[in-house]
């Protein structure tokens, strides 16, 4: 008896220490992160983009109205871990998305251009889709969606006198944008840029995320209180 009790308690810890640093962090990004940071600034509007998905179907930015979304790169040679980190993306990002995919995050899409090493589209995206189903916890295309197209034009972005189109040997494939997620706000704005090879950046992109969806839920109940009035 002894014996089973003592099971059943490791059971209970092993489970605690899975699933606990997972809530902390949604907690700490839906709740904690207003007193992090400050509203978040608006680097202006993106360009109309379009792409195939890995089904086939069409797709333009105007499909994505009312949504927030992350974009990024994948490289067909290498998915997992050349510009973007795929086991973070999947476990920071986008698990929580699906596990609240009804409720507060349901407005969030994942893109991911698929690229090669040098960042050209890339038609035959089944490698990619493989790997995701692979490696992905219930991969539901629906919320990850796969893109053929050129996402160059996208980060055409200049800030401060920088620009998100940097070249050089300490980017993989020579390109900066390759490494950079976008978040891109409901009104298709980039609200942030982050790096998808880095865990702390990863993790920040999703804070990021969250204190986006409050502010958009803020709005919405000012909205509501003065339709009431």
């Amino acid at each position: 008896m002894a014996n089973k009790n003592i099971a059943g308690i490791n059971k209970i810890v092993a489970i605690l220490v899975l699933v606990l640093p997972a809530f902390l962090l949604i907690f700490i990004s839906t709740r904690g992160c207003e007193h992090k940071f400050k509203k978040l600034p608006d680097y202006g509007k993106a360009i109309a983009y379009s792409f195939e998905g890995v089904d086939g179907k069409k797709y333009t930015s105007s499909d994505f109205d009312d949504q927030v979304v992350l974009i990024n790169t994948l490289q067909i040679t290498c998915p997992d871990s050349c510009a973007i980190s795929l086991w973070h993306l999947d476990q920071l990002v986008y698990q929580h998305i699906r596990k609240n995919k009804t409720k507060k995050l349901k407005q969030i899409k994942l893109i991911s251009f698929v690229t090669d090493n040098n960042g050209k589209p890339v038609k035959d995206l089944s490698k990619i889709k493989k790997a995701l189903e692979d490696n992905v916890i219930e991969y539901d295309p629906s919320i990850w969606i796969l893109a053929k197209g050129n996402p160059e034009k996208l980060y055409d972005f200049k800030n401060n006198e920088q620009t998100l189109l940097e070249e050089g040997e300490e980017f993989y494939g020579g390109k900066a944008y390759l490494e950079l997620m976008l978040l891109i706000d409901k009104s298709n704005h980039l609200r942030m840029v982050g790096r998808g090879k880095s865990e702390g950046e990863i993790r920040r992109m999703f804070q990021h995320v969250a204190l986006l969806m409050k502010q958009y839920d803020k709005v919405r109940k000012t909205q509501n209180l003065e339709n009431e009035k």
